[in-house]
């Protein structure tokens, strides 16, 4: 981010980016909260006002992710003209997403793997997420009229994991590929 986009943020909003940025690229424990202000321009005392601390940051992070990925799913709902649109849209969204932009696995399973407690505030966020994923899957999927929308859903939530983990691991555009043909297979539109 250039100085001048720090510059026209507010001191929260450059904070979180700038610690969004940091938690995906280096790890969420690895990154220090000294680190953070350093590149965002900001003191300690600035953090500590607009965040409890560190884990309050990170699930504004998350919240964040979050945030982008429903604005992603209502934009692909609002141009496609059929529910089978919708649905081939969401499957090169999640491929495109997975290429494109979280290039290094999941933000969400990336955070899970560093707060292992299930009653942390961090995997509340998590849970909340997959939850309304998985959610808008079923929906997509019963608009459509694929036969059992509940279980077609679990697989392409397994799926998508799948394909930010094998982008990140492995060639990203053959994940993109083999995720496409496997997730319209279970759709029924291979």
């Amino acid at each position: 981010m250039s100085t001048i986009d720090q510059a026209r943020m507010s001191a929260r909003q450059r904070i979180l980016v700038v610690a969004s940025d940091l938690f995906y690229r280096e790890g969420i424990n690895s990154v220090g909260v000294d680190q953070i202000v350093r590149a965002a321009h900001a003191t300690r005392a600035t953090l500590y006002r607009h965040f409890q601390g560190k884990e309050a940051l990170v699930v504004a992070y998350l919240e964040r992710e979050d945030d982008g990925f429903r604005a992603l799913v209502e934009s692909g709902s609002q141009v496609a003209e059929t529910p089978r649109a919708a649905l081939e849209l969401a499957l090169e969204g999640i491929a495109d997403d997975a290429r494109r932009h979280h290039t290094r696995g999941c933000p969400f399973i990336n955070a899970t793997a560093e707060f292992p407690d299930p009653d942390s505030a961090v995997r509340l966020v998590v849970t909340a997420h997959r939850a309304w994923f998985r959610s808008q899957l079923e929906m997509l999927l019963a608009a459509a009229g694929v036969a059992d929308p509940v279980e077609v859903g679990e697989g392409l939530v397994m799926l998508r994991d799948a394909v930010l983990i094998g982008s990140y691991l492995d060639d990203p555009d053959r994940a993109r590929q083999a995720f496409l043909r496997n997730a319209r297979r279970l759709v029924g539109t291979a």
